[in-house]
Protein backbone atom coordinates (compact mmCIF):
# COMPACT_ATOMS: atom_id res chain seq x y z
CA UNK A 1 0.00 0.00 0.00
CA UNK A 2 2.84 2.53 0.92
CA UNK A 3 4.67 1.33 -2.22
CA UNK A 4 1.63 2.21 -4.63
CA UNK A 5 0.76 5.38 -2.46
CA UNK A 6 4.22 6.56 -2.65
CA UNK A 7 4.18 6.05 -6.48
CA UNK A 8 1.41 8.07 -7.10
CA UNK A 9 2.73 10.71 -5.36
CA UNK A 10 6.01 10.85 -7.66
CA UNK A 11 3.48 11.48 -10.36
CA UNK A 12 3.29 15.16 -8.57
CA UNK A 13 6.02 15.55 -6.33
CA UNK A 14 9.62 15.44 -6.16
CA UNK A 15 11.07 12.80 -4.14
CA UNK A 16 12.65 15.15 -1.49
CA UNK A 17 9.47 16.81 -1.34
CA UNK A 18 7.59 13.23 -0.31
CA UNK A 19 10.68 12.77 2.02
CA UNK A 20 10.50 15.94 3.89
CA UNK A 21 6.41 15.61 4.45
CA UNK A 22 6.42 11.97 4.97
CA UNK A 23 8.67 12.00 7.77
CA UNK A 24 7.16 15.53 9.54
CA UNK A 25 3.57 13.87 9.06
CA UNK A 26 4.51 10.62 10.47
CA UNK A 27 3.22 9.70 13.41
CA UNK A 28 6.35 7.98 14.29
CA UNK A 29 8.87 10.53 13.19
CA UNK A 30 6.14 13.56 15.00
CA UNK A 31 6.53 11.79 18.47
CA UNK A 32 10.54 12.74 18.15
CA UNK A 33 9.32 15.92 18.83
CA UNK A 34 11.82 16.84 15.66
CA UNK A 35 11.43 18.16 12.40
CA UNK A 36 12.87 18.00 8.64
CA UNK A 37 13.61 21.28 7.64
CA UNK A 38 15.47 20.79 4.60
CA UNK A 39 15.59 17.69 2.29
CA UNK A 40 17.86 18.21 -1.43
CA UNK A 41 16.53 17.38 -4.33
CA UNK A 42 18.90 14.16 -4.61
CA UNK A 43 18.23 13.37 -0.92
CA UNK A 44 22.04 13.51 -0.14
CA UNK A 45 21.46 16.19 2.27
CA UNK A 46 18.68 16.59 5.23
CA UNK A 47 18.59 19.04 7.79
CA UNK A 48 16.51 18.76 11.30
CA UNK A 49 15.50 21.03 14.09
CA UNK A 50 14.19 19.81 17.30
CA UNK A 51 12.73 22.81 19.78
CA UNK A 52 13.04 22.40 23.29
CA UNK A 53 9.56 22.70 24.47
CA UNK A 54 7.61 20.22 27.01
CA UNK A 55 7.26 17.12 25.20
CA UNK A 56 10.97 16.57 25.42
CA UNK A 57 12.23 18.49 28.28
CA UNK A 58 14.25 16.00 31.00
CA UNK A 59 13.89 16.62 34.66
CA UNK A 60 16.84 19.06 34.61
CA UNK A 61 15.28 21.46 31.68
CA UNK A 62 17.44 20.26 29.09
CA UNK A 63 16.73 18.54 25.67
CA UNK A 64 16.40 14.39 26.53
CA UNK A 65 18.83 12.76 25.16
CA UNK A 66 16.14 9.86 24.04
CA UNK A 67 14.79 12.58 21.74
CA UNK A 68 17.80 13.46 20.52
CA UNK A 69 18.26 9.60 19.57
CA UNK A 70 14.91 8.97 18.26
CA UNK A 71 15.35 12.20 15.90
CA UNK A 72 18.34 11.03 14.38
CA UNK A 73 17.20 7.17 14.25
CA UNK A 74 15.98 6.53 11.18
CA UNK A 75 16.61 9.61 8.67
CA UNK A 76 20.05 7.75 7.38
CA UNK A 77 18.65 4.20 6.87
CA UNK A 78 15.92 5.19 5.06
CA UNK A 79 17.56 8.77 2.73
CA UNK A 80 19.99 6.00 1.99
CA UNK A 81 17.28 3.48 0.65
CA UNK A 82 15.70 6.32 -1.02
CA UNK A 83 19.05 6.69 -2.63
CA UNK A 84 20.48 3.35 -3.60
CA UNK A 85 17.00 2.14 -4.69
CA UNK A 86 15.34 -0.89 -5.29
CA UNK A 87 18.59 -3.48 -5.42
CA UNK A 88 19.68 -2.80 -1.87
CA UNK A 89 18.67 -3.58 1.04
CA UNK A 90 19.63 -1.35 3.88
CA UNK A 91 19.48 -1.93 7.71
CA UNK A 92 20.33 0.16 11.09
CA UNK A 93 22.18 -1.74 12.62
CA UNK A 94 23.77 -0.03 14.98
CA UNK A 95 24.15 3.63 16.82
CA UNK A 96 26.60 4.77 19.19
CA UNK A 97 25.39 8.42 21.13
CA UNK A 98 28.06 10.47 23.04
CA UNK A 99 26.26 13.28 24.66
CA UNK A 100 28.41 16.49 25.23
CA UNK A 101 26.64 19.32 26.59
CA UNK A 102 23.07 20.51 27.61
CA UNK A 103 20.58 21.46 25.27
CA UNK A 104 18.77 24.13 26.21
CA UNK A 105 17.39 25.75 22.81
CA UNK A 106 16.86 24.44 19.78
CA UNK A 107 19.19 22.23 17.78
CA UNK A 108 20.24 21.22 14.29
CA UNK A 109 21.60 18.09 12.55
CA UNK A 110 22.78 17.56 9.27
CA UNK A 111 22.69 13.91 7.52
CA UNK A 112 25.09 14.06 4.54
CA UNK A 113 25.73 11.21 1.91
CA UNK A 114 28.80 12.58 -0.65
CA UNK A 115 28.55 11.24 -4.29
CA UNK A 116 32.12 9.40 -2.86
CA UNK A 117 30.08 7.62 -0.29
CA UNK A 118 27.64 6.33 -2.65
CA UNK A 119 30.50 4.85 -5.01
CA UNK A 120 31.78 3.20 -1.63
CA UNK A 121 29.18 1.46 -0.97
CA UNK A 122 28.20 0.56 -4.47
CA UNK A 123 31.71 -0.81 -4.70
CA UNK A 124 31.66 -2.69 -1.73
CA UNK A 125 28.13 -4.85 -2.01
CA UNK A 126 29.28 -5.18 -5.97
CA UNK A 127 32.40 -7.10 -4.35
CA UNK A 128 31.18 -8.44 -0.91
CA UNK A 129 27.87 -8.27 -1.14
CA UNK A 130 26.88 -7.33 1.73
CA UNK A 131 28.81 -4.22 4.16
CA UNK A 132 28.51 -2.08 7.12
CA UNK A 133 29.22 1.58 6.72
CA UNK A 134 29.33 4.04 9.82
CA UNK A 135 27.96 7.92 9.35
CA UNK A 136 28.55 10.30 12.00
CA UNK A 137 26.87 13.15 12.47
CA UNK A 138 26.34 15.57 15.15
CA UNK A 139 23.41 17.86 16.79
CA UNK A 140 24.63 21.33 17.10
CA UNK A 141 22.83 24.59 18.92
CA UNK A 142 22.62 27.91 17.05
CA UNK A 143 25.99 29.04 17.92
CA UNK A 144 27.30 25.64 16.11
CA UNK A 145 28.42 23.78 19.62
CA UNK A 146 28.16 20.41 19.33
CA UNK A 147 25.39 19.15 21.93
CA UNK A 148 25.24 14.99 20.69
CA UNK A 149 27.60 12.88 18.03
CA UNK A 150 26.07 9.48 16.47
CA UNK A 151 27.88 6.72 15.01
CA UNK A 152 25.33 5.49 12.71
CA UNK A 153 26.20 1.58 11.77
CA UNK A 154 24.24 0.93 8.61
CA UNK A 155 23.95 -2.72 7.01
CA UNK A 156 23.98 -3.00 3.02
CA UNK A 157 23.97 -5.61 0.97
CA UNK A 158 22.67 -6.35 -2.97
CA UNK A 159 18.77 -7.67 -2.46
CA UNK A 160 19.05 -10.50 -3.90
CA UNK A 161 22.12 -11.75 -2.00
CA UNK A 162 20.26 -11.03 1.12
CA UNK A 163 17.09 -13.09 0.05
CA UNK A 164 19.14 -16.02 -0.18
CA UNK A 165 20.78 -15.43 3.20
CA UNK A 166 17.56 -15.50 4.60
CA UNK A 167 16.10 -18.30 2.96
CA UNK A 168 19.60 -20.25 4.41
CA UNK A 169 18.71 -18.51 7.84
CA UNK A 170 15.42 -20.51 8.04
CA UNK A 171 16.90 -23.79 6.82
CA UNK A 172 19.42 -23.68 9.14
CA UNK A 173 16.78 -23.09 12.31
Amino acid sequence: MYKIATEFLKRFFKASTIYKYGFNWSPMYKRTTAKLIEVSDDLHYVKIRIKLNWKNRNYAGSLFGGSMLAATDPIYMIQLIQILGEDYVVWDKAVEARYKKPAKSTIYGEFIFTSEDIKQIKQLVSTQKETDFIKTMSLVDQNQNIIATFNKTLYIADKSFYKQKLKRRKTNN
